[in-house]
């Protein structure tokens, strides 16, 4: 019997929808440092299935489909129905080399109660990317949650 998941996949892969894929990968290798695992073609020619590689983790992308209703936050009119949460060793050389490179920043890095330093982006298309590195512990009875 084959083993799940297959090797080289992660147990959980999100998949998102781009208008554009192609552009979505180029886009995605350049602000957030993400490498380009495999795109492959439908009959049209146009990019049908990728997958990039996050760290340890994988992330799907597919064209998006009127006929699937499958939309991104771009042409659903900027509807953010998800965000990705993703660890990196040091979210502010991310959140630089993300920033040089033209991401739109939602939020600048900062500590969170919870103990992981955050910033959010929005890529191409609308969707939202909250990079973080864990910094320190806090027992759940210990956080400050904020107040609004």
């Amino acid at each position: 019997m084959a083993k799940t998941p297959p090797m080289g996949m992660s147990r959980i892969c999100p998949n998102l929808f781009y208008d554009d894929p192609a552009a979505a990968l180029d886009w995605l290798a350049k602000n957030f440092g993400f490498v380009q695992r495999n795109a492959m073609p439908g009959p049209d020619g146009k990019i049908m299935h990728a997958e990039m590689e996050v760290l340890d983790a994988i992330i799907m992308m597919s064209p998006t489909s009127s006929e699937e209703v499958w939309t991104s936050p771009k042409s659903n009119g900027g509807a953010v129905t998800q965000s990705l949460y993703i660890y990196v060793d040091d979210v502010d050389e991310h959140h630089a080399a993300a920033k040089s490179a033209g991401a739109k920043i939602l939020s600048e890095p900062e500590d969170m109660f919870w103990g992981d330093r955050t910033y959010v982006a929005e890529d191409l298309e609308g969707h939202r990317w909250t990079f973080a590195h864990f910094v320190r512990e806090i027992a759940p009875e210990d956080m400050e949650i904020p107040e609004g």
